[in-house]
Order: C-alpha cells, then structure tokens, then sequence
C-alpha cells in the first residue's frame, strides 16, 4: 500500500469541474478549483496546500474551510480524509511598528 504523499502516485489528470468556481476558503478567497490543481501539481498534503495557497491563513485560521480543503483534497488523492495528516497551525502573526519595538528596547514609553 503506498503513502498517501507519495509523488509516484497516479491520481490522474486535472479536469476542472462544473463547481470548480466555489469560493471555499472564504478570508482568501481561494476557490475549489484551485484545491484541485493544486494537488493535481503534486501537493499532496494539507501544509503544502496551506503554503502555496494560503487556506485557512486567514482571519478565521480555517475555522470555516478546514473541513472542506480536507475533504477535497481526499478526493483528488482517492483516499479518506482521516488519512490525511492536519495541517501545521501556527499563532496568527500581525505587523508592528519598528518604533514601538525601538521604544520596548530603551525601556520607554509607547506613546512617545
């Protein structure tokens, strides 16, 4: 039995679908479609689709996707989605202005 990563796989040729237009992760707007090729590129697992795509990256962090990329791609791969392994998650990060981390350093006042 092979691995449900492995690259040798054949899962056969991408042939879009009449609801490949479905929005599915909503914060990034990617679309089934685009689950699709991707695995049909050679992105076999949930990270890998994560970091190209960017599903469930969003505001949500894949509270309303999750579920769906998972069982899209079980299908492409023709496998279960309890096969598949979760996909890495990781603390939503936010951009910070340098002066405040200039001020934190010297110990000063954030409203300087």
């Amino acid at each position: 039995m092979k691995k449900v990563n492995d690259r040798s796989r054949d899962i056969g040729e991408f042939i879009p679908a009449e609801d490949d237009g479905r929005i599915i992760c909503r914060c990034e707007e990617i679309t089934k479609g685009e689950i699709r090729k991707a695995v049909h590129e050679g992105m076999f697992t949930l990270t890998e689709i994560r970091r190209y795509l960017r599903t469930g990256m969003g505001l949500c962090q894949g509270q309303t996707c999750a579920k769906l990329v998972k069982s899209i791609v079980a299908a492409e791969l023709h496998v279960s989605p309890a096969e598949l392994e979760p996909a890495t998650s990781r603390v939503p990060m936010r951009p910070i202005e340098m002066r405040i981390l200039g001020n934190e350093a010297k110990g000063g006042d954030f409203n300087e």
